[in-house]
């Protein structure tokens, strides 16, 4: 039986560093809609972004309505009850969590990642994020069966609910997981979306490379070639993730 993996996108205009970053312009193209497009075709068997139901996210779902993309609203600081709503509405197998500040996703990595659940049944989670990590942050992507996602609901607390699998990674006894390496590990490189420095280095990847995607090997020889590049973001220190 074929297994249907769905993508969702998480999005939201209340961003507390950079507000409003998942419909800034980039080249053209909002950050939300350079995320949908890094979702190659045959990838994933569905697509929907999950908003939330705050006024300001009026404009995401206006977006979502340009770009053709099914949309659902919920909770702001519990997304795992967003995720939630949008499986009851998908009725999948597995979900395929993407975040809308990753405006640099390879859709390599996407598909690798669906290719390598289809081809590993049992699983309850992958992630191309594994400790110790190899990809530049804002390239990840990790993949949560229906099952596990919903058996979340009655474990997952606080944080753990903000960040939707967090409890299934620092809780692995519990879980049949895999993680997916990309040696030799780039990890110290940042192309996720988060402030105005994030924003300085993406905008010049996009500049030079221009309207399409960037696979990973080429976009981090272009950066290790360009220290002043990297450097515009280098002291942005990510949001620390609480462990407990």
């Amino acid at each position: 039986m074929a297994v249907h993996i769905a993508g969702v996108i998480q999005a939201r205009m209340g961003s507390t560093r950079l507000p409003g970053k998942v419909l800034r312009t980039l080249g053209g193209r909002t950050v939300l809609e350079r995320v949908v497009r890094a979702v190659p075709h045959g990838a994933l068997d569905d697509l929907v972004v999950a908003t939330t139901t705050e006024p300001a996210d009026d404009a995401v779902v206006a977006e979502c309505e340009r770009l053709g993309v099914a949309w659902h609203r919920g909770p702001v600081d519990d997304v795992l009850t967003r995720f939630l709503g949008a499986l009851d509405r998908l009725g999948c197998d597995a979900v395929m969590r993407l975040t809308a500040d990753c405006p640099l996703l390879d859709p390599e990595i996407i598909a690798m990642a669906a290719g390598m659940w289809r081809a590993a049944p049992g699983l309850d989670y992958l992630s191309t994020s594994p400790q110790p990590r190899t990809l530049p942050r804002g390239l990840d992507v990790e993949i949560v069966s229906a099952e596990a996602l919903r058996s979340l609901d009655g474990m997952a607390t606080g944080h753990h609910r903000t960040h939707v699998t967090s409890y299934v990674y620092t809780h692995a006894e519990r879980f049949r997981i895999i993680g997916l390496t990309f040696p030799p590990g780039d990890a110290d490189l940042r192309v996720t979306l988060d402030t105005v420095e994030d924003w300085e280095l993406i905008r010049a990847v996009v500049d030079h490379f221009g309207d399409g995607p960037v696979p990973l090997r080429t976009l981090v020889g272009w950066l290790r070639e360009r220290p002043e590049v990297v450097a515009l973001n280098s002291a942005v220190e990510q949001k620390a993730l609480e462990l407990a």
